[in-house]
Protein backbone atom coordinates (compact mmCIF):
# COMPACT_ATOMS: atom_id res chain seq x y z
CA UNK A 1 0.00 0.00 0.00
CA UNK A 2 1.53 3.25 -1.07
CA UNK A 3 2.29 5.87 1.86
CA UNK A 4 0.10 9.07 2.01
CA UNK A 5 1.59 11.95 0.91
CA UNK A 6 0.13 14.78 3.57
CA UNK A 7 0.55 18.92 2.64
CA UNK A 8 1.38 20.33 4.85
CA UNK A 9 0.99 23.74 4.09
CA UNK A 10 -2.02 24.96 5.85
CA UNK A 11 -1.62 29.02 4.97
CA UNK A 12 -4.00 30.71 3.45
CA UNK A 13 -4.46 31.34 -0.76
CA UNK A 14 -6.33 34.64 -2.48
CA UNK A 15 -7.93 34.81 -5.62
CA UNK A 16 -9.90 37.01 -7.31
CA UNK A 17 -13.50 36.47 -9.34
CA UNK A 18 -15.71 38.58 -11.36
CA UNK A 19 -18.53 36.20 -11.21
CA UNK A 20 -20.92 36.22 -8.38
CA UNK A 21 -19.89 34.56 -5.29
CA UNK A 22 -23.08 32.40 -5.17
CA UNK A 23 -21.69 30.43 -7.64
CA UNK A 24 -19.44 28.98 -5.69
CA UNK A 25 -19.23 25.09 -4.88
CA UNK A 26 -16.82 23.36 -2.63
CA UNK A 27 -16.43 19.55 -1.96
CA UNK A 28 -15.26 18.38 1.50
CA UNK A 29 -14.42 14.61 1.51
CA UNK A 30 -13.97 13.68 4.77
CA UNK A 31 -12.09 9.88 5.78
CA UNK A 32 -11.07 8.74 9.64
CA UNK A 33 -7.97 6.26 8.40
CA UNK A 34 -7.21 4.64 11.60
CA UNK A 35 -6.78 4.59 15.70
CA UNK A 36 -3.52 6.74 16.16
CA UNK A 37 -3.95 5.47 19.58
CA UNK A 38 -3.01 1.73 18.22
CA UNK A 39 -0.08 3.13 16.03
CA UNK A 40 1.42 5.36 18.92
CA UNK A 41 1.35 3.17 21.47
CA UNK A 42 2.09 -0.11 20.41
CA UNK A 43 5.47 -1.40 21.40
CA UNK A 44 7.90 -2.20 18.40
CA UNK A 45 8.76 -5.45 19.95
CA UNK A 46 5.19 -6.56 19.65
CA UNK A 47 4.16 -5.73 15.83
CA UNK A 48 5.74 -9.02 14.69
CA UNK A 49 4.22 -11.32 17.61
CA UNK A 50 1.12 -12.59 17.39
CA UNK A 51 0.15 -11.32 14.74
CA UNK A 52 -3.91 -10.53 14.34
CA UNK A 53 -5.95 -11.08 11.21
CA UNK A 54 -6.99 -7.38 10.41
CA UNK A 55 -10.13 -8.94 9.35
CA UNK A 56 -11.35 -8.47 13.37
CA UNK A 57 -11.12 -5.07 13.40
CA UNK A 58 -13.58 -4.86 10.12
CA UNK A 59 -16.39 -2.81 12.02
CA UNK A 60 -19.27 -5.12 12.56
CA UNK A 61 -22.96 -4.21 11.75
CA UNK A 62 -25.23 -2.32 14.62
CA UNK A 63 -28.53 -3.38 15.80
CA UNK A 64 -30.08 -0.94 13.74
CA UNK A 65 -28.37 -2.07 10.67
CA UNK A 66 -26.19 0.47 10.26
CA UNK A 67 -22.34 -0.16 9.64
CA UNK A 68 -20.05 2.16 11.79
CA UNK A 69 -18.18 2.41 8.20
CA UNK A 70 -20.74 4.55 6.70
CA UNK A 71 -20.05 7.10 9.56
CA UNK A 72 -15.87 7.22 8.93
CA UNK A 73 -16.41 8.66 4.96
CA UNK A 74 -18.29 11.45 4.20
CA UNK A 75 -18.36 13.83 1.14
CA UNK A 76 -20.39 16.29 0.37
CA UNK A 77 -20.66 19.36 -2.14
CA UNK A 78 -21.67 22.82 -0.60
CA UNK A 79 -22.41 26.12 -1.75
CA UNK A 80 -21.17 29.56 -0.29
CA UNK A 81 -23.34 30.80 2.82
CA UNK A 82 -25.37 27.21 3.07
CA UNK A 83 -26.09 26.33 6.30
CA UNK A 84 -25.10 22.79 7.60
CA UNK A 85 -26.68 21.93 10.90
CA UNK A 86 -24.34 20.17 13.31
CA UNK A 87 -25.86 17.72 15.43
CA UNK A 88 -25.35 19.89 18.80
CA UNK A 89 -27.41 22.88 16.41
CA UNK A 90 -29.41 20.28 15.75
CA UNK A 91 -30.00 18.99 19.60
CA UNK A 92 -30.23 22.74 20.80
CA UNK A 93 -32.73 24.47 18.76
CA UNK A 94 -35.13 21.67 19.26
CA UNK A 95 -35.89 23.13 22.10
CA UNK A 96 -37.63 26.39 21.47
CA UNK A 97 -36.46 27.62 24.78
CA UNK A 98 -32.91 27.90 23.89
CA UNK A 99 -33.99 30.09 21.00
CA UNK A 100 -33.26 33.79 22.00
CA UNK A 101 -32.89 35.28 18.47
CA UNK A 102 -35.11 35.63 15.16
CA UNK A 103 -32.32 33.49 13.78
CA UNK A 104 -32.41 31.11 16.31
CA UNK A 105 -36.15 30.84 15.49
CA UNK A 106 -35.54 30.18 11.79
CA UNK A 107 -32.91 27.79 12.38
CA UNK A 108 -35.70 26.01 14.47
CA UNK A 109 -38.54 25.82 11.53
CA UNK A 110 -35.61 24.73 9.54
CA UNK A 111 -34.49 22.07 11.60
CA UNK A 112 -37.91 20.83 12.30
CA UNK A 113 -38.53 20.68 8.57
CA UNK A 114 -35.56 18.55 8.04
CA UNK A 115 -36.79 15.98 10.55
CA UNK A 116 -40.36 15.91 8.95
CA UNK A 117 -38.31 15.50 5.56
CA UNK A 118 -36.01 12.42 6.95
CA UNK A 119 -33.55 14.29 8.83
CA UNK A 120 -30.17 16.27 7.52
CA UNK A 121 -28.11 15.08 4.68
CA UNK A 122 -24.56 15.54 6.00
CA UNK A 123 -23.36 13.83 9.77
CA UNK A 124 -20.00 14.85 10.35
CA UNK A 125 -19.31 18.00 7.82
CA UNK A 126 -21.46 21.22 9.08
CA UNK A 127 -21.03 24.96 8.09
CA UNK A 128 -21.48 28.17 10.24
CA UNK A 129 -21.96 31.03 8.19
CA UNK A 130 -21.53 34.52 8.56
CA UNK A 131 -24.57 35.25 10.63
CA UNK A 132 -23.80 32.63 13.11
CA UNK A 133 -22.50 33.47 17.17
CA UNK A 134 -19.46 31.24 16.19
CA UNK A 135 -17.94 33.14 13.20
CA UNK A 136 -17.54 36.72 15.91
CA UNK A 137 -16.20 34.16 17.93
CA UNK A 138 -13.42 32.49 16.13
CA UNK A 139 -12.48 36.10 14.60
CA UNK A 140 -12.09 37.09 18.58
CA UNK A 141 -10.00 34.63 19.81
CA UNK A 142 -8.08 33.05 16.98
CA UNK A 143 -4.47 33.87 17.09
CA UNK A 144 -1.76 35.62 14.98
CA UNK A 145 1.04 32.50 15.74
CA UNK A 146 1.36 29.48 16.82
CA UNK A 147 3.08 29.71 19.92
CA UNK A 148 1.54 29.00 23.05
CA UNK A 149 2.08 31.79 25.43
CA UNK A 150 1.01 34.51 22.72
CA UNK A 151 -0.05 38.00 24.28
CA UNK A 152 -2.01 39.58 21.22
CA UNK A 153 -0.84 43.00 20.34
CA UNK A 154 -2.70 46.33 20.74
CA UNK A 155 -3.67 45.76 17.09
CA UNK A 156 -4.71 42.37 16.75
CA UNK A 157 -7.04 43.41 19.77
CA UNK A 158 -8.73 46.08 18.23
CA UNK A 159 -8.75 44.47 14.64
CA UNK A 160 -11.09 41.33 16.79
CA UNK A 161 -13.04 43.97 17.76
CA UNK A 162 -14.36 45.22 14.64
CA UNK A 163 -17.08 43.84 13.66
CA UNK A 164 -17.35 43.21 9.97
CA UNK A 165 -20.24 45.26 8.21
CA UNK A 166 -22.95 43.29 6.00
CA UNK A 167 -22.80 43.45 2.26
CA UNK A 168 -26.34 43.65 1.92
CA UNK A 169 -26.90 46.10 4.85
CA UNK A 170 -28.00 49.69 3.59
CA UNK A 171 -27.73 52.69 4.98
CA UNK A 172 -31.13 55.39 6.06
CA UNK A 173 -31.07 57.57 3.20
CA UNK A 174 -31.07 61.06 4.78
CA UNK A 175 -29.51 59.72 7.87
CA UNK A 176 -28.05 62.34 10.27
CA UNK A 177 -23.82 62.35 10.55
CA UNK A 178 -23.37 61.00 14.24
CA UNK A 179 -20.12 62.20 14.35
CA UNK A 180 -17.59 65.37 12.48
CA UNK A 181 -16.10 64.51 9.12
CA UNK A 182 -12.59 66.10 10.32
CA UNK A 183 -10.92 66.09 13.43
CA UNK A 184 -8.64 69.07 13.56
CA UNK A 185 -6.55 68.24 16.33
CA UNK A 186 -6.90 64.43 16.73
CA UNK A 187 -5.00 62.66 20.07
CA UNK A 188 -3.00 59.59 19.92
CA UNK A 189 -6.04 57.34 21.52
CA UNK A 190 -8.09 58.36 18.20
CA UNK A 191 -5.50 57.86 16.02
CA UNK A 192 -4.93 54.36 17.90
CA UNK A 193 -8.40 53.68 17.48
CA UNK A 194 -9.48 54.53 14.22
CA UNK A 195 -6.04 53.01 12.37
CA UNK A 196 -7.93 49.64 11.58
CA UNK A 197 -9.00 48.42 8.08
CA UNK A 198 -12.58 47.86 8.24
CA UNK A 199 -13.58 46.33 4.69
CA UNK A 200 -16.46 44.54 4.03
CA UNK A 201 -16.43 41.04 4.66
CA UNK A 202 -18.13 37.72 4.65
CA UNK A 203 -17.20 34.92 6.24
CA UNK A 204 -17.96 31.22 5.88
CA UNK A 205 -16.29 28.04 8.07
CA UNK A 206 -16.67 24.10 6.86
CA UNK A 207 -16.57 22.38 10.46
CA UNK A 208 -16.24 18.43 11.40
CA UNK A 209 -17.90 16.81 14.16
CA UNK A 210 -14.71 14.42 14.94
CA UNK A 211 -16.45 12.75 17.95
CA UNK A 212 -16.77 8.90 18.21
CA UNK A 213 -19.37 7.15 16.80
CA UNK A 214 -22.29 7.59 18.44
CA UNK A 215 -21.12 10.20 20.38
CA UNK A 216 -21.70 13.34 17.75
CA UNK A 217 -23.07 16.46 19.06
CA UNK A 218 -20.16 17.68 21.50
CA UNK A 219 -18.33 20.79 21.11
CA UNK A 220 -14.84 19.94 22.26
CA UNK A 221 -14.88 17.37 18.85
CA UNK A 222 -15.60 20.28 16.49
CA UNK A 223 -12.67 20.93 14.57
CA UNK A 224 -12.39 23.87 11.37
CA UNK A 225 -11.88 22.38 8.11
CA UNK A 226 -12.13 25.35 5.74
CA UNK A 227 -12.16 28.87 6.16
CA UNK A 228 -13.68 31.37 3.66
CA UNK A 229 -13.35 35.06 3.46
CA UNK A 230 -14.89 37.09 0.64
CA UNK A 231 -15.26 40.97 0.36
CA UNK A 232 -16.87 43.50 -2.28
CA UNK A 233 -14.32 43.54 -4.45
CA UNK A 234 -14.81 39.90 -5.71
CA UNK A 235 -11.56 38.79 -3.73
CA UNK A 236 -12.00 35.25 -2.31
CA UNK A 237 -9.59 34.09 0.82
CA UNK A 238 -9.29 29.97 1.46
CA UNK A 239 -7.72 29.04 4.26
CA UNK A 240 -6.21 26.11 3.66
CA UNK A 241 -5.82 25.99 0.10
CA UNK A 242 -7.69 23.83 -2.39
CA UNK A 243 -6.36 20.30 -2.72
CA UNK A 244 -5.97 20.41 -5.97
CA UNK A 245 -2.92 17.90 -6.85
CA UNK A 246 -1.56 18.74 -3.24
CA UNK A 247 -1.90 15.37 -0.92
CA UNK A 248 -4.80 15.77 1.80
CA UNK A 249 -4.66 17.37 5.32
CA UNK A 250 -4.43 15.79 7.93
CA UNK A 251 -6.55 16.12 11.69
CA UNK A 252 -5.28 14.20 14.63
CA UNK A 253 -7.39 14.72 17.59
CA UNK A 254 -6.94 14.87 21.60
CA UNK A 255 -7.46 13.13 23.98
CA UNK A 256 -7.45 9.41 25.14
CA UNK A 257 -8.35 7.81 22.22
CA UNK A 258 -6.31 9.64 19.15
CA UNK A 259 -7.69 9.37 15.73
CA UNK A 260 -6.17 10.60 12.51
CA UNK A 261 -8.46 12.42 9.99
CA UNK A 262 -7.76 12.86 6.07
CA UNK A 263 -9.90 15.14 4.32
CA UNK A 264 -9.74 17.00 0.78
CA UNK A 265 -11.07 20.67 0.02
CA UNK A 266 -12.02 21.06 -4.20
CA UNK A 267 -13.47 24.03 -6.19
CA UNK A 268 -16.43 22.42 -7.94
CA UNK A 269 -18.09 25.22 -9.03
CA UNK A 270 -19.71 24.70 -12.50
CA UNK A 271 -18.35 25.84 -15.67
CA UNK A 272 -20.68 28.23 -17.67
CA UNK A 273 -22.33 26.74 -20.71
CA UNK A 274 -21.31 28.36 -24.02
CA UNK A 275 -24.93 29.83 -24.10
CA UNK A 276 -24.95 31.55 -21.11
CA UNK A 277 -21.39 32.75 -21.40
CA UNK A 278 -22.79 34.28 -25.04
CA UNK A 279 -25.85 35.58 -23.09
CA UNK A 280 -23.27 37.35 -20.33
CA UNK A 281 -21.11 38.66 -23.37
CA UNK A 282 -24.70 40.48 -25.13
CA UNK A 283 -25.57 42.05 -21.69
CA UNK A 284 -22.29 43.63 -20.97
CA UNK A 285 -22.12 44.68 -24.62
CA UNK A 286 -25.00 46.30 -24.13
CA UNK A 287 -24.39 47.77 -20.86
CA UNK A 288 -21.12 49.08 -22.25
CA UNK A 289 -23.06 50.37 -25.24
CA UNK A 290 -25.41 52.34 -23.37
CA UNK A 291 -22.92 53.90 -21.06
CA UNK A 292 -21.17 55.47 -24.16
CA UNK A 293 -24.45 56.57 -24.91
CA UNK A 294 -24.90 58.43 -21.52
CA UNK A 295 -21.47 60.06 -21.57
CA UNK A 296 -22.06 60.66 -25.71
CA UNK A 297 -25.35 62.45 -24.49
CA UNK A 298 -23.09 64.57 -22.04
CA UNK A 299 -20.86 65.82 -24.29
CA UNK A 300 -22.69 66.61 -27.11
CA UNK A 301 -22.54 65.85 -31.05
CA UNK A 302 -20.94 69.11 -31.88
CA UNK A 303 -17.51 69.89 -30.69
CA UNK A 304 -17.69 73.58 -29.68
CA UNK A 305 -15.29 76.01 -31.81
CA UNK A 306 -14.14 79.32 -31.29
CA UNK A 307 -15.02 82.44 -33.89
CA UNK A 308 -12.45 82.77 -36.63
CA UNK A 309 -9.72 84.78 -35.84
CA UNK A 310 -9.40 84.10 -32.04
CA UNK A 311 -7.95 81.74 -29.62
CA UNK A 312 -9.38 79.83 -26.38
CA UNK A 313 -7.24 79.87 -23.02
CA UNK A 314 -8.39 77.19 -20.66
CA UNK A 315 -6.09 77.32 -17.43
CA UNK A 316 -6.47 74.79 -15.01
CA UNK A 317 -4.41 76.14 -12.22
CA UNK A 318 -3.54 74.78 -8.38
CA UNK A 319 -2.21 77.23 -5.55
CA UNK A 320 0.48 73.95 -4.52
CA UNK A 321 2.51 75.75 -1.40
CA UNK A 322 3.81 78.93 -0.31
CA UNK A 323 6.79 79.20 2.28
CA UNK A 324 9.37 80.77 4.19
CA UNK A 325 7.00 83.42 5.35
CA UNK A 326 7.07 84.91 8.96
CA UNK A 327 4.00 83.42 10.36
CA UNK A 328 1.82 80.65 10.28
CA UNK A 329 -1.87 80.28 9.40
CA UNK A 330 -1.53 81.33 5.96
CA UNK A 331 -3.74 81.71 3.10
CA UNK A 332 -3.81 82.91 -0.59
CA UNK A 333 -5.53 85.74 -2.61
CA UNK A 334 -5.22 85.27 -6.09
CA UNK A 335 -6.23 87.66 -8.86
CA UNK A 336 -6.03 86.90 -12.46
CA UNK A 337 -5.97 90.63 -14.77
CA UNK A 338 -6.79 90.14 -18.37
CA UNK A 339 -5.30 92.81 -20.80
CA UNK A 340 -7.71 95.62 -21.74
CA UNK A 341 -7.11 94.88 -25.30
CA UNK A 342 -7.90 92.18 -27.38
CA UNK A 343 -8.68 89.92 -24.14
CA UNK A 344 -11.99 89.24 -22.54
CA UNK A 345 -13.88 86.15 -20.49
CA UNK A 346 -17.42 84.85 -20.07
CA UNK A 347 -19.92 86.52 -18.09
CA UNK A 348 -20.61 84.34 -15.20
CA UNK A 349 -16.25 83.64 -14.77
CA UNK A 350 -14.62 84.06 -11.86
CA UNK A 351 -11.24 85.38 -12.23
CA UNK A 352 -10.08 85.68 -8.81
CA UNK A 353 -10.14 83.14 -5.59
CA UNK A 354 -8.91 82.56 -2.03
CA UNK A 355 -7.61 79.25 -0.44
CA UNK A 356 -8.05 77.72 2.63
CA UNK A 357 -6.19 78.85 5.49
CA UNK A 358 -3.31 76.64 5.93
CA UNK A 359 -0.76 75.67 8.93
CA UNK A 360 2.93 75.53 7.91
CA UNK A 361 5.05 72.58 8.36
CA UNK A 362 8.90 72.54 8.90
CA UNK A 363 10.38 71.55 6.14
CA UNK A 364 14.43 72.01 6.36
CA UNK A 365 15.48 75.53 7.42
CA UNK A 366 11.52 76.71 5.94
CA UNK A 367 8.39 76.64 7.39
CA UNK A 368 5.81 75.60 4.10
CA UNK A 369 2.12 75.84 4.30
CA UNK A 370 0.61 72.88 1.76
CA UNK A 371 -2.74 74.57 0.19
CA UNK A 372 -3.10 72.09 -2.90
CA UNK A 373 -6.43 74.58 -4.02
CA UNK A 374 -7.60 74.15 -7.70
CA UNK A 375 -8.99 76.95 -9.78
CA UNK A 376 -9.85 77.15 -13.24
CA UNK A 377 -10.89 79.78 -15.77
CA UNK A 378 -10.74 80.30 -19.35
CA UNK A 379 -10.46 83.41 -21.50
CA UNK A 380 -10.84 84.77 -25.07
CA UNK A 381 -8.08 86.39 -27.20
CA UNK A 382 -9.24 88.10 -30.31
CA UNK A 383 -6.68 89.94 -32.81
CA UNK A 384 -8.21 92.88 -34.61
CA UNK A 385 -4.52 94.82 -35.16
CA UNK A 386 -2.97 92.90 -37.73
CA UNK A 387 -0.25 96.09 -37.88
CA UNK A 388 3.59 94.22 -37.26
CA UNK A 389 4.07 97.00 -34.93
CA UNK A 390 1.32 95.39 -32.10
CA UNK A 391 2.70 94.02 -28.77
CA UNK A 392 0.11 91.83 -27.75
CA UNK A 393 0.10 91.22 -23.94
CA UNK A 394 -0.62 88.30 -22.13
CA UNK A 395 -2.63 87.47 -18.62
CA UNK A 396 -1.52 88.01 -15.49
CA UNK A 397 -1.51 86.18 -11.91
CA UNK A 398 -1.39 88.19 -9.06
CA UNK A 399 -1.03 86.91 -5.74
CA UNK A 400 -1.67 88.22 -1.94
CA UNK A 401 -0.22 86.15 0.93
CA UNK A 402 -1.86 86.89 4.76
CA UNK A 403 -1.80 85.10 7.70
CA UNK A 404 -4.54 84.72 10.77
CA UNK A 405 -3.30 85.38 14.18
CA UNK A 406 -5.40 83.67 17.37
CA UNK A 407 -7.77 86.84 17.28
CA UNK A 408 -8.59 86.53 13.48
CA UNK A 409 -6.75 89.31 12.53
CA UNK A 410 -5.11 89.29 9.31
CA UNK A 411 -1.37 90.62 8.37
CA UNK A 412 0.17 90.82 4.63
CA UNK A 413 2.94 88.79 4.48
CA UNK A 414 4.03 89.78 0.79
CA UNK A 415 2.68 90.53 -2.94
CA UNK A 416 3.62 88.50 -6.09
CA UNK A 417 2.67 88.62 -9.82
CA UNK A 418 3.34 86.58 -12.80
CA UNK A 419 2.53 86.45 -16.35
CA UNK A 420 0.54 83.11 -17.36
CA UNK A 421 2.97 80.62 -19.73
CA UNK A 422 2.06 81.06 -23.31
CA UNK A 423 2.71 77.95 -24.61
CA UNK A 424 0.44 75.13 -23.32
CA UNK A 425 0.92 72.20 -21.08
CA UNK A 426 1.88 71.81 -17.37
CA UNK A 427 4.12 74.58 -15.96
CA UNK A 428 5.12 74.49 -12.42
CA UNK A 429 6.15 78.87 -11.59
CA UNK A 430 7.69 79.84 -8.25
CA UNK A 431 6.55 83.56 -7.58
CA UNK A 432 8.61 85.82 -5.49
CA UNK A 433 6.84 87.82 -3.21
CA UNK A 434 7.37 91.61 -1.07
CA UNK A 435 5.71 93.27 1.01
CA UNK A 436 5.91 97.47 2.36
CA UNK A 437 7.32 98.16 5.54
CA UNK A 438 7.40 100.95 7.75
CA UNK A 439 10.38 101.77 9.39
CA UNK A 440 10.66 101.95 13.02
CA UNK A 441 9.84 99.38 16.41
CA UNK A 442 6.94 101.06 16.71
CA UNK A 443 4.89 99.18 13.56
CA UNK A 444 6.46 96.33 13.67
CA UNK A 445 4.94 95.80 17.21
CA UNK A 446 2.09 96.94 15.80
CA UNK A 447 2.25 93.95 13.02
CA UNK A 448 2.77 91.69 15.76
CA UNK A 449 0.28 92.52 18.74
CA UNK A 450 -2.70 94.37 17.05
CA UNK A 451 -1.96 92.95 13.15
CA UNK A 452 -2.75 95.12 10.38
CA UNK A 453 0.08 96.24 8.37
CA UNK A 454 0.56 98.57 4.72
CA UNK A 455 -1.29 97.34 1.76
CA UNK A 456 -1.97 98.32 -1.29
CA UNK A 457 -5.02 99.49 -2.56
CA UNK A 458 -4.25 97.87 -6.21
CA UNK A 459 -2.96 94.44 -6.69
CA UNK A 460 -2.13 95.83 -10.29
CA UNK A 461 0.60 97.89 -8.49
CA UNK A 462 2.90 94.96 -7.77
CA UNK A 463 3.89 95.50 -11.59
CA UNK A 464 2.54 97.98 -13.97
CA UNK A 465 -0.92 98.08 -13.88
CA UNK A 466 -2.58 97.72 -17.03
CA UNK A 467 -5.07 100.76 -16.95
CA UNK A 468 -1.72 103.36 -16.61
CA UNK A 469 -1.40 105.39 -19.61
CA UNK A 470 1.26 107.49 -18.00
CA UNK A 471 4.91 107.39 -19.25
CA UNK A 472 6.46 107.41 -15.73
CA UNK A 473 5.62 105.19 -12.94
CA UNK A 474 7.46 106.45 -9.73
CA UNK A 475 7.68 104.15 -6.52
CA UNK A 476 10.03 106.28 -5.02
CA UNK A 477 9.89 106.18 -1.53
CA UNK A 478 8.24 103.00 -1.15
CA UNK A 479 10.16 100.83 1.34
CA UNK A 480 9.93 96.78 0.56
CA UNK A 481 11.32 93.61 2.13
CA UNK A 482 11.42 90.71 0.24
CA UNK A 483 9.81 87.49 2.08
CA UNK A 484 8.73 84.12 0.76
CA UNK A 485 7.65 82.35 -2.02
CA UNK A 486 4.12 81.12 -3.67
CA UNK A 487 4.07 78.05 -5.96
CA UNK A 488 2.00 77.52 -8.72
CA UNK A 489 1.15 74.34 -10.77
CA UNK A 490 -0.93 75.56 -14.36
CA UNK A 491 -1.91 73.15 -17.26
CA UNK A 492 -2.70 75.00 -20.07
CA UNK A 493 -4.54 74.50 -23.14
CA UNK A 494 -5.10 76.44 -26.17
CA UNK A 495 -7.99 76.02 -28.76
CA UNK A 496 -7.85 78.16 -32.01
CA UNK A 497 -9.30 77.36 -35.48
CA UNK A 498 -5.64 78.79 -37.17
CA UNK A 499 -4.11 75.44 -35.95
CA UNK A 500 -6.48 73.33 -38.06
CA UNK A 501 -6.66 75.97 -41.23
CA UNK A 502 -3.66 75.99 -44.10
CA UNK A 503 -5.38 79.55 -45.54
CA UNK A 504 -3.61 82.70 -44.77
CA UNK A 505 -5.43 82.85 -41.56
CA UNK A 506 -3.48 80.51 -40.53
CA UNK A 507 -0.22 82.30 -41.01
CA UNK A 508 -2.06 85.66 -39.64
CA UNK A 509 -3.10 83.97 -36.58
CA UNK A 510 0.45 82.05 -36.22
CA UNK A 511 2.15 85.51 -36.31
CA UNK A 512 0.42 86.72 -33.37
CA UNK A 513 0.38 83.33 -31.81
CA UNK A 514 4.73 83.57 -32.24
CA UNK A 515 4.22 87.36 -30.71
CA UNK A 516 2.02 85.78 -27.76
CA UNK A 517 4.41 83.56 -27.35
CA UNK A 518 7.64 85.87 -27.35
CA UNK A 519 5.70 87.42 -24.53
CA UNK A 520 6.33 84.85 -21.92
CA UNK A 521 9.95 86.16 -22.57
CA UNK A 522 10.14 89.49 -22.76
CA UNK A 523 7.61 90.23 -19.86
CA UNK A 524 10.92 90.79 -18.26
CA UNK A 525 11.85 92.99 -20.31
CA UNK A 526 8.33 95.14 -20.65
CA UNK A 527 9.74 98.15 -19.00
CA UNK A 528 12.69 98.09 -21.45
CA UNK A 529 10.66 97.90 -24.77
CA UNK A 530 8.13 100.32 -23.76
CA UNK A 531 11.05 102.87 -23.28
CA UNK A 532 12.72 102.03 -26.02
CA UNK A 533 9.47 102.76 -27.46
CA UNK A 534 8.80 105.98 -26.08
CA UNK A 535 12.76 107.35 -26.64
CA UNK A 536 11.72 106.26 -30.69
CA UNK A 537 8.55 108.51 -30.52
CA UNK A 538 10.19 111.52 -28.82
CA UNK A 539 12.89 110.69 -31.75
CA UNK A 540 10.97 111.25 -34.31
CA UNK A 541 9.25 114.40 -32.78
CA UNK A 542 12.26 116.26 -32.23
CA UNK A 543 13.55 115.54 -35.99
CA UNK A 544 10.03 116.91 -36.41
CA UNK A 545 10.62 120.08 -35.13
CA UNK A 546 13.92 120.32 -36.72
CA UNK A 547 14.96 122.59 -39.54
CA UNK A 548 14.37 120.27 -42.61
CA UNK A 549 18.27 121.48 -43.88
CA UNK A 550 19.49 119.82 -41.18
CA UNK A 551 17.90 116.14 -42.13
CA UNK A 552 19.20 114.16 -44.46
CA UNK A 553 16.41 112.35 -46.74
CA UNK A 554 16.86 109.45 -44.88
CA UNK A 555 16.57 110.69 -41.83
CA UNK A 556 19.79 111.16 -39.97
CA UNK A 557 20.97 114.45 -38.95
CA UNK A 558 23.74 116.48 -41.23
CA UNK A 559 26.85 117.45 -39.11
Amino acid sequence: MAETVWSTDTGEAVYRSRDPVRNLRLRVHLQRITSSNFLHYQPAAELWKDLIDLATFRPQPTASGHRPEEDEEEEIVIGWQEKLFSQFEVDLYQNEAACQSPLDYQYRQEILKLENSGGKKNRRIFTYTDSDRYTNLEEHCQRMTTAASEVPSFLVERMANVRRRRQDRRGMEGGILKSRLVTWEPSEEFIRNNHVINTPLQTMHIMADLGPYKKLGYKKYEQVLCTLKVDSNGVITVKPDFTGLKGPYRIETEGEKQELWKYTIDNVSPLAQPEEEERERRVFKDLYGRHKEYLSSLVGTDFEMTVPGALRLFVNGEVVSAQGYEYDNLYVHFLVELPTTHWSSPAFQQLSGVTQTCTTKSLGVDKVAHFSYPFTFEAFFLHEDESSDALPEWPVLYCEVLSLDFWQRYRVEGYGAVVLPATPGSHTLTVSTWRPVELGMVAELRRFFIGGSLELEDLSYVRIPGSFKGERLSRFGLRTETTGTVTFRLHCLQQSRAFMESSSLRKRMRSVLDHLEGFSQQSSIHNVLEAFRRARRRMQEARESLPQDLVSPSGTLVS
